[in-house]
């Protein structure tokens, strides 16, 4: 299966988007496809010996829309296109304006009191009043064009939208009033009351407002993604041959020693050769203060170079590097649908048939049944195909979307889809890794026992020597104090990792352990005399290392990692919010229940095994509880993938990326609260979307049927239905944008 973008040409509606989406799935090989009416952009798995992409463009185009793959080109000028739509409906808008206002005004001036030229009093010359309404909203209707190219292709291909609505209404009424007009010409001057030429050019004025209006809107809405698109520089001062060359950054190639000068943007990822100084990395993490950055550092690409100048070897271009994967994540998010967004597609695939079935029913029965006149049917006819369009319905989930993952991604919170940032407000259960996520991950070694004539700087340089072999945190950390003691490593053979247990080598031809508890015991070994020595390096939150040589117990080493700064207020927050905190960790109970003491984490899960942690996710969802489990994305990629919502802590890592739902850019816990209350914040926004878009249509349309007018009240008129319409779509995408301001 591949996946592949399109950008969609001709959506107007929900309505719209079902139809191509429809369109997609029904053909053979495709696993899946979501459109998204918002980023006007389409996602599809497919398979690509039973499909090509030339044959789904061919089923959009059936369907009656246009469709082509979205390529880096298309990106770079996606933001060009949406300006020039933005300025062709501008000017569609003031052309139409132009003409509907004296047309407005020649129309309904007499009845307000308004003076008229006497050519075009429609009492004294009614031709020369019928045709000057009559040539005042052609130009608008050749202006507005495009909703009956499109409204009425789609109509004739059975997938009718909101262009079909609107094409429909302001034909029956032009037509209707060319009807009239005929008969005026032909002396039959009653008919001078029955002209709607202002209903028609008006209906389509106010449509393009709001859809200029919408427009505009959602532009906002992301702003976020082009912000970080345009923190990618487009030049690189590269030095080749000892000479300075200022390149595109499409031709720097790995390996290029890249300077950045004082103010710059870095162009790519990489390390630092040579220099000092401290950069801002607060569009890619989040983290508003500058990280100062040396010799060895990693630099990303996007970042602002704040003081000194720096040599960087370019180690990861174009897609490969930090930034374009977080772009990616946005955009792969944004394209997703959130499952609450299957409501919307549910009612907008039959809604537009329907209210052109409920038009017709209306027109019929005030006619026959009602007994009232033509004129009257048409004018509420027309005022249910008008003020009924599922716009509204079809933006509520994307744009909401769009701001609430924007909106993470400026915090370096990155949902990697709509379901995460749907499912993460459900979860009531997080599971948190200790080593390196709630704890600083550098462990140091605290305690040292010694139970054998041997010094402890045999002891120690004798451990150092196997766990020089390991790369695991508490293996570094007695490394680094046998190396801040100026001792010499010991001189190991047949080193052995034991996973889960310890590490195992021979000293001088005899066997060296070094592990925990249970490599002790596995071995029969007699640990009785280091007990005391156990429970109170335990009650103090450090890891026991047992030492085992020659067959007998030689030490047992206390190794603790400390607790991060803001640990204690992530899970005091967390419980504020309702859920349960569990911390996970392969140390033994007493060393896990000190940790979480600390923390004030209730529930410890502890001798835990690598393999055994998704296990033990999977028996908390056995519980009926929604888990989250916060791991650092590469040994905890089992259980992240297993929990209903991963968080990678500390990106950076394809495992991390490829493994979390959840991506927090920066090692703050405190994110993992903020993503909850982004979801939280996201989906009630959605909802709320949802909800005035229903009831916006279920109170509207019986309103344009006349059930008002039953009882003796107002009956709507097209205009009105017209602005109503229009604007309902922009109220939708304003209240997504209040959660640009929602404060973290």
């Amino acid at each position: 299966m591949v996946k592949e973008t399109f950008v969609i040409d001709g959506m107007f509606c929900a309505s719209c988007a079902v139809t191509v989406e429809n369109a997609v799935k029904n053909l053979e090989g495709v696993d899946s496809c979501a459109v998204n009416l918002a980023t006007e952009k389409m996602a599809v798995s497919f398979d690509q010996d039973h499909l090509s992409e030339g044959q789904i463009e061919e089923a959009v185009s059936r369907a009656g829309y246009e469709a082509h793959v979205f390529t880096e080109a298309a990106d770079d000028s996606q933001e060009a296109r949406e300006l020039k739509r933005l300025s062709g409906m501008k000017s569609r808008l003031i052309w139409s304006t132009i003409f509907s206002v004296p047309l407005l005004y020649i129309s309904m001036g007499s009845m307000l009191g308004l003076p008229l030229p006497s050519f075009l009093d429609h009492m004294q010359h009614p031709v020369a009043f019928a045709l000057a309404q009559l040539f005042l909203t052609l130009p608008v209707m050749i202006i507005g064009g495009h909703f009956y190219r499109l409204g009425f292709k789609t109509l004739l291909k059975g997938h009718p939208n909101m262009d079909s609505l609107v094409a429909v209404a302001t034909s029956a009424a032009f037509l209707y009033s060319l009807y009239g007009s005929y008969h005026v010409m032909l002396g039959d001057h009653h008919h001078i009351h029955q002209l709607y030429f202002e209903s028609v050019a008006v209906i389509l004025t106010l449509i393009t407002l709001g859809k200029f209006f919408e427009t505009l809107s959602r532009g906002r809405t992301s702003d976020a993604i082009k912000k970080l698109i345009h923190l990618s520089a487009k030049e690189a001062l590269v030095i080749r041959d000892g000479q300075e060359h200022l390149l595109p950054i499409e031709e720097v190639v790995l390996g290029d020693r890249v300077l950045v000068k004082p103010g710059e943007k870095v162009p790519v990822d990489g390390q630092v050769v040579s220099g000092q100084s401290s950069i801002d990395e607060s569009m890619l993490t989040g983290e508003s203060i500058p990280v100062e950055k040396g010799v060895g550092d990693k630099v990303y690409g996007g970042s602002i170079n704040s003081q000194g100048a720096l040599s960087v070897e370019a180690q990861k271009l174009g897609k490969d590097t930090l930034l374009s994967q977080i772009i990616k994540l946005v955009e792969d998010a944004q394209e997703t649908k959130a499952p609450i967004a299957r409501i919307a597609d549910q009612v907008s695939g039959v809604f537009v048939p329907i209210v052109m079935g409920i038009s017709l029913l209306t027109g019929f029965a005030w006619f026959f049944l009602g007994g009232q006149s033509f004129t009257f049917a048409l004018t509420v006819a027309v005022s249910v195909l008008v003020i009924a369009c599922p716009c509204a319905l079809g933006l509520a989930t994307p744009t909401a979307i769009m701001v609430g993952t924007g909106l993470g991604a400026e915090h370096g919170i990155l949902f990697k889809s709509g379901d995460s940032l749907e499912l993460a407000h459900q979860v009531d259960t997080i599971v948190f890794d200790k080593t390196g996520t709630l704890t600083q991950g550098k462990p140091e070694l605290i305690s040292i026992y010694n139970y054998t004539d041997a010094d402890n700087d045999q002891l120690l340089s004798a451990v150092a020597g196997l766990e020089a072999q390991s790369s695991h945190p508490i293996s570094t950390a007695i490394v680094d104090k046998v190396k801040e003691e100026s001792l010499a490593l010991a001189d190991i053979d047949e080193f052995e990792n034991l996973t889960g247990f310890g590490l195992k080598g021979l000293l001088s031809g005899q066997e060296l352990l070094v592990g925990n508890e249970a490599l002790m015991k596995q071995k029969g070994l007699d640990i009785s005399l280091a007990q005391t020595d156990f429970e109170q390096v335990t009650n103090q939150g450090q890891t026991p290392v047992y030492v085992a040589y020659q067959g007998r117990l030689w030490g047992l080493l206390g190794v603790a990692d400390q607790l991060k700064p803001n640990s204690q207020a992530v899970v005091a927050q967390l419980k504020k919010q309702g859920v349960e905190v569990v911390m996970l960790t392969g140390d033994n109970e007493q060393t896990a229940q000190a940790i979480a003491k600390q923390a004030g984490i209730d529930q410890v899960i502890s001798q835990v095994l690598p393999d055994q942690k998704a296990r033990a996710i999977s028996d908390l969802q056995a519980q009926g509880k929604r888990v989250a489990m916060v791991g650092d994305g590469i040994n905890d990629a089992p259980a992240l993938v297993t929990a209903d919502i991963g968080f990678a802590m500390g990106a950076g890592t394809d495992i991390a990326i490829e493994s979390a739902d959840i991506v927090l850019m920066k090692p703050d816990l405190l994110d993992v609260a903020k993503a909850l209350m982004v979801s939280q914040d996201t989906i009630k926004t959605i909802k709320e979307n949802l909800f005035w878009a229903f009831i916006y249509n279920i109170l509207a349309i019986p309103v344009a049927m006349g059930v008002l007018y039953l009882f003796g009240g107002p009956l709507l008129n097209p205009m009105l239905a017209g602005l109503a319409m229009s604007f309902s779509s922009v109220s939708v995408v304003l209240n997504s944008l209040r959660l640009k301001y929602k404060k973290m």
